[in-house]
């Protein structure tokens, strides 16, 4: 049994936009930002592996692991900057880091 098309491009849509509203309701917060950009990153996934299945060819489903490298390596370095602006200025609110001296 497969799925339609349309049940996973309504899946992906949502999860689009939980992420963009995970990244607009919580901007003040650097993790919560990730967290919605690597939501958003999964749903456009989702859409590539859908239309892969969809006309049967694997170009998607290559272009949707690349997109796992680049969103796993985005992650890293997300990460470490985290961890380096928190060890600085003990926070991860976006608004402590408005200036670009210490």
């Amino acid at each position: 049994m497969t799925v339609p098309l349309y049940h996973v491009l309504i899946l992906a849509a949502t999860l689009f936009s939980l992420g963009l509203a995970c990244v607009v309701a919580w901007r003040a917060n650097v993790i919560m930002m990730l967290i919605g950009i690597e939501i958003m990153l999964n749903a456009v996934m989702l859409t590539f592996v859908g239309g892969s299945a969809q006309w049967g060819i694997a170009d998607g489903q290559l272009f949707a692991l690349m997109l796992m490298a680049l969103t796993s390596a985005e992650v890293s370095l997300a990460l470490a900057m985290v961890v380096y602006l928190h060890r600085r200025k003990r926070s991860v609110n976006t608004d402590d880091f408005d200036s670009m001296n210490g």
